[in-house]
């Protein structure tokens, strides 16, 4: 009888380590399938275009038409003869980052040369993320591993890649998976440091302690935040190592004095010219502390259970996700504590909440709400922490007999989160447009349309195929009808085309009233009926209000 209960054991152990496996797996495959799948969004055109090394060319458009396709040549490399010409566009690329850009420069200098390899199509420029975030995925079974074994290795490695919040940002041409891997990476070495003391094989200490240092490097040239994350190692050191502090204090410190030529040189330049405003004002004074709270509930409810799916859903319902996922934190803790686990669950509870804390305190001491800011994004440092929470209660915290169910549930739920966010959301507005413009063959056409944000004219520039003949009027909503006026006074007759192209989200340039914007809309339909007849109307929407359009298309009348 003894014997058949550890041939059963084996087996449920043997079993959900394949189920783990082919979770990892999974999570691998749906990143390869996923590459192209969408088009780019606002954010990840400006990564493009900075990563060409030509943000600096940028202009944006004035009160007359200008040829769409010069934008488009701004998305690719410029041409190059030598070596000159190499150097030149590496140094474009720094300044558009000194000009206003608030970010550190290795994720787009290492896009910069991903670029030269594989070109500018979506499944190259997101390729590289894809690949360091599978390594984030080896790092996270690594960190499991020291603190659980293989098993709770697996685990970690097969939450983390599943995730929604990181299968998305792993397709995403931002800076964050590379963050996540840099956060996984340096928490393991730490770790591995602090708990294999033995230092008789030199390579091998040696190769830990760079990998320390250079993951510490690497994270704060990504984002500027991760000064959180070091924070946050610091106190791991005290907390679990605090007779050898000032040998971990100095391999943290080696890779911040890496930092030092850029911080000196780019930091303080960013600061002076960046435009702080955009990550948080002060809100309304009666709710300050509510709206606080609220903030930590959707951070905590976007990295581990929502994912994207935060921007179609309305903020009560984040609100009331991230309350669920606290709650569960909380019994993972109270049960773990109950357990005799203190210390590994202190762990957890440091790498995955004490980031959390250190920005809410910042918010309150600035009056600023910042945590909050990009739908959860800034704070993805906390996502390999709490899920190594969520990984210390399913080894350390439920019965044997649990294990393999839940388990299964969670990766189901996340699965099922991930697959409906990529196959039930619309992410092809502006090859909508596209469509538009070429199906009636090389006709002339002028799009008009109410927004000059870059990230709305880099996405028309990149979509629209070069050898259309199209030339945009953009321009602010209060003046698109007047400027349109005047373009088509005497030059009507130049576009047998016209697409009124009429955002809902102009970004920073909106009209505050519905009555002024229907006010406008009737202006430009006022000046467009002498000279048009409307042939096709479509409303375009994608995952964000930002996404959200009417497509207009106009053809010229007859002359009579």
């Amino acid at each position: 009888m003894h014997k058949g209960l550890v041939n059963s054991k084996l087996s449920v152990s043997f079993s959900l380590e394949w189920l783990l496996l082919s979770a990892i797996a999974v999570a691998v495959v749906l990143r390869i399938l996923n590459l192209g799948s969408r088009e780019f969004w606002y954010d990840e055109v400006l990564s493009l275009l900075i990563s060409t090394g030509q943000k600096s060319a940028y202009n944006s458009p004035g009160d007359a038409p200008v040829v769409l396709a010069e934008y488009t040549s701004l998305l690719k490399l410029p041409v190059e003869a030598g070596m000159r010409e190499f150097f030149l566009t590496l140094g474009q690329l720094f300044r558009s980052l000194l000009g206003g850009e608030p970010h550190p420069p290795l994720f787009f200098v290492s896009q910069h040369f991903w670029l030269r390899l594989f070109g500018n199509s979506e499944m190259a420029m997101r390729s590289l993320n894809t690949l360091l975030s599978i390594a984030a995925m080896g790092s996270a079974y690594g960190l499991g591993r020291v603190v659980l074994g293989n098993r709770g290795g697996l685990l970690l490695a097969a939450l983390l890649g599943i995730n929604p919040f990181y299968l998305f940002h792993s397709l995403n041409l931002r800076m964050y998976a590379p963050l996540v891997l840099w956060a996984t990476l340096s928490a393991w070495s730490l770790l591995h440091l602090i708990y294999q003391q033995d230092n008789r094989n030199r390579r091998n200490w040696l190769l830990w302690n760079v990998v320390l240092i250079g993951s510490v490097a690497a994270g704060l040239l990504t984002f500027y935040l991760y000064a959180y994350w070091i924070i946050t190692l610091a106190v791991l050191v005290l907390y679990r190592d605090r007779q050898h502090w000032w040998q971990h204090a100095l391999r943290l410190g080696a890779g911040v004095v890496l930092t030092f030529p850029w911080v000196i040189w780019g930091t303080l330049k960013q600061l002076r010219n960046a435009d702080l405003k955009r990550f948080g004002a002060a809100k309304e004074v009666g709710s300050v502390w509510l709206n606080h709270l609220q903030d930590v509930a959707q951070t905590l409810g976007i990295n581990l259970l929502i994912g994207d799916w935060v921007s179609s859903l309305a903020p009560i319902s984040v609100t009331m996700a991230g309350c669920l996922v606290i709650l569960l934190l909380l019994i993972c803790s109270i049960s773990l504590w109950h357990r005799g686990e203190q210390k590994n669950l202190g762990v957890a509870l440091i790498l995955g909440i004490l980031p959390l804390l250190l920005a809410l305190g910042v918010d309150i001491a600035t009056k600023k709400f910042t945590l909050g800011f990009g739908w959860g994004r800034t704070m993805i440092i906390i996502l390999p922490g709490c899920l190594l929470l969520l990984t210390l209660w399913i080894e350390r915290g439920i019965p044997g007999q649990w294990r393999t169910p839940v388990v299964a549930s969670l990766l189901l739920l996340y699965l099922t989160i991930s697959i409906g966010d990529f196959n039930l959301r619309q992410r092809s507005v502006f090859h909508a447009v596209a469509d538009l413009i070429v199906k009636d063959g090389n006709q002339p056409t002028l799009i008009a349309m109410n927004s000059k944000a870059w990230g709305h004219v880099m996405r028309l520039a990149y979509y629209i195929p070069p050898q259309a003949s199209v030339m945009l009027l953009a321009e602010k909503p209060a003046n698109l009808a007047t400027s349109l006026e005047k373009v088509l006074k005497d030059k009507a007759e130049q576009y047998p085309r016209l697409l009124w192209l009429d955002s809902s989200d102009p970004v920073w340039s909106r009209l505050e009233t519905e009555a002024e914007i229907e006010r406008e809309n009737q202006r430009i339909q006022q000046i467009l009926l002498p000279h048009f007849q409307l042939t096709n109307t479509q409303h375009l929407s994608g995952t964000m209000p930002l996404d959200k359009f009417t497509a207009k298309l106009y053809t010229q009348l007859p002359k009579k």
